[in-house]
């Protein structure tokens, strides 16, 4: 296997006798005459092995091993020493070489050093691998699902983290969008900075400028002290704009301009200030539709569009029901402290061919009620909180529009009630945008509280 070898030495004669010999060996060899050109070229490639000299005009070769191990750390770092230098190349070795080789030495010794200095990077890499792989089945335990579909989601997920690019993720409303985006987050380079989301639809159109991009004191009324947004809150990490769709077209234009000059200008302020975030976007609407209609920015559409990663719905993945069920009943019976229940064959039969149209949401609503309320450690179709067969009695006559209506009016009536009239807790847990409830709200004569 070749090794990626890079020599920093300041005797030109000593590089090129390095670096003749290690070729001859088999190894791809740079050299360069300081420590400072050497971590130069280690900011912009990748090497297997450093061998630098201890002492050279300008940065030593113990600074040289500290930017070496911050820049690349599995790299290894071999250290050539004089006779009166011993000392600090034992420190050398204290703060991370490989091993130290004390000059005059043979090429021999030299390149069997190099050899066991590749071995321990290439184990150190794969170490690195393992972890990365075991990291990545951490960040996606949450997003439950053996079915093709979601196996290819995962795959999307794993490849699009690392990139800086935009991803756009569309799908019905409670099939884990939120999730998604924090795998994304947790698995990329960003993942020691801030994850922020903000629902686009839950906060009026006035409002929402202040919220993305900040405001300064006395910009508008009621703006008594200046404040950051989002996007400089978020700085280094990752922000979700949630349902973007709903997001209004004065807002869109002035998104489009923060991900084309990475700038961002405060609500009352002129300047404008970089911003360092990386964006994701999601939404249960069919965006290539509103842009037709023109509801929805064909630039903006395909700015946020670089990566689009397509959730299905639960219907669409019926194999993936009952082992999602079973993770979340252990994840809300752990957290309510009660043994975990077990779900009855004519439950589990049930689940498999129930329809779902609150999706993944609907599911851990329906466990989370049985759990609270189930009596004993086995859960029943009563304790989901659907009738028996048969108990629907159906009268002789009715109007169908008059029966959904106060259906409506009774789910969105105890959903509000549920999350103490918290419009956009309610609008989560029933599956549908905030400006859906608010227009259902209207229409039911349901008056906020």
């Amino acid at each position: 296997m070749i090794t990626n070898v890079l020599i920093a030495d300041d005797e030109p004669g000593l590089r090129k006798m390095l670096s003749m010999a290690l070729t001859k060996a088999g190894h791809r060899v740079e050299s360069v005459g300081t420590a400072e050109q050497a971590l130069s070229l280690i900011e912009t490639a990748a090497f297997d092995v450093v061998v630098s000299d201890l002492k050279m005009p300008g940065m030593s070769g113990l600074d040289l091993l500290k930017g070496i191990k911050r820049l690349s750390p599995e790299t290894e770092v071999i250290i050539m020493t004089a006779h009166g230098t011993i000392e600090s190349a034992m420190e050398a070795v204290r703060q991370g070489a490989f091993d130290y080789i004390q000059k005059p030495f043979s090429m021999a010794e030299m390149e069997l050093t190099v050899l066991r200095a590749n071995e321990q990077t290439l184990l150190r890499r794969e170490n690195l691998s393992m972890k990365k792989e075991l990291d990545s089945e951490q960040f996606l335990h949450r997003l439950v699902g053996k079915s093709k579909p979601m196996q290819e989601v995962f795959a999307l997920i794993r490849r699009a983290a690392p990139s800086r690019a935009n991803v756009l993720l569309t799908g019905a409303s409670g099939t884990g969008k939120e999730l998604v985006a924090r795998a994304l987050h947790n698995l990329s380079k960003r993942s020691q900075g801030p994850f922020l989301a903000i629902n686009c639809g839950a906060i009026p159109e006035q409002l929402l400028e202040s919220e993305l991009f900040g405001h300064i004191k006395g910009s508008f009324t009621g703006a008594e002290t200046s404040r950051p947004g989002l996007f400089q809150a978020a700085k280094g990490g990752t922000i979700l704009l949630d349902e973007i769709g709903e997001m209004p077209l004065s807002l869109q234009v002035k998104l489009l301009r923060v991900l084309q000059e990475k700038k961002i200008k405060s609500v009352g302020d002129n300047k404008e200030v970089p911003v360092d975030v990386r964006i994701i976007a999601s939404t249960n609407r069919n965006l290539s539709d509103d842009v037709k209609e023109g509801s929805f920015r064909e630039d903006l559409f395909y700015r946020l569009n670089v990566i689009h990663i397509s959730i299905p719905s639960l219907k669409d993945r019926k194999e993936d029901i009952l082992p999602i069920a079973h993770y979340l009943l252990s994840q809300l019976a752990s957290e309510a402290a009660l043994p975990l229940p077990l779900l009855t064959d004519e439950v589990q039969q049930f689940l498999k061919t129930y329809s779902f149209p609150g999706n993944v949401r609907e599911l851990e609503n329906m466990l989370e009620r049985a759990v609270v309320l189930h009596n004993d450690q086995i859960i029943t179709i009563h304790d989901l909180g659907f009738p028996l067969e048969g108990a629907v009695q159906i009268p002789s006559h009715m109007n169908l529009d008059e029966i959904l209506e106060e259906l409506e009016r009774k789910y969105i009536t105890e959903a509000l009630a549920k999350t103490g009239w918290n419009r956009t807790e309610t609008a989560k847990f029933l599956g549908i945008s905030f400006r859906s409830l608010r227009y259902r709200m209207a229409k039911l004569d349901l008056a906020e509280k």
